[in-house]
């Protein structure tokens, strides 16, 4: 595993963010994350990105405590991600491959809304990643394969967000075309 020591002090300060409710934080420790994984292309850095960006996604919506399952499912990722952080202590790859993949498994055991909504957090937060890690020079097929998506919704996102960022073009006035015109003609 390529920067263990960054995924593991990416957890810990992740699981205090969330302690403290600070969301924030937690997107930003998710994309130092991300940009480490732009340049090593490491698929731990990438799964710690995507539980860690889904993570501040899931704490800053709060209506996701009154559903069924909440707590159950909040206690499981918590103690998981206790276990990741044991894990990457120990230098236990296995231990957090397995951990990783008990995040996804906890998903599945849900039912209803609360299933709905985390499982679209974390489509979408694998879809941002990999928008990110496309802007990071990493082509779409690559970025699309590592993350698990499609090259359409990774192009469909990437799309609207560079439509998104782009200047708004000022639209003129029929009069003001007009002297446009005639000035041309002078």
């Amino acid at each position: 595993m390529q920067e263990r020591e960054n995924i593991l002090r990416i957890f810990k300060e992740a699981k205090e963010a969330v302690e403290i409710g600070d969301s924030a934080k937690i997107k930003n420790l998710s994309n130092q994350t991300n940009n480490t994984a732009a340049l090593t292309n490491d698929p731990d850095n990438i799964a710690a990105a995507v539980i860690v960006y889904s993570l501040s996604k899931i704490i800053e919506r709060q209506d996701y405590e009154r559903l069924p399952g909440w707590e159950k499912f909040y206690s499981v990722y918590m103690g998981t991600i206790d276990r990741i952080i044991d894990a990457l202590k120990k230098n236990d790859d296995e231990a957090y491959d397995r951990n990783i993949r008990a995040i996804r498994t906890a998903i599945e055991h849900l039912s209803g809304r609360l299933k709905n909504y985390i499982q679209d957090v974390f489509r979408k937060a694998s879809i941002n990643k990999a928008s990110k890690l496309y802007e990071h020079g990493l082509s779409m097929e690559k970025t699309a394969g590592l993350l698990g998506i499609t090259l359409f919704e990774l192009a469909d996102y990437a799309g609207s967000k560079e439509l998104a960022d782009a200047p708004q073009i000022k639209t003129v006035d029929v009069k003001a075309r007009i002297r446009m015109a005639m000035e041309m003609f002078e």
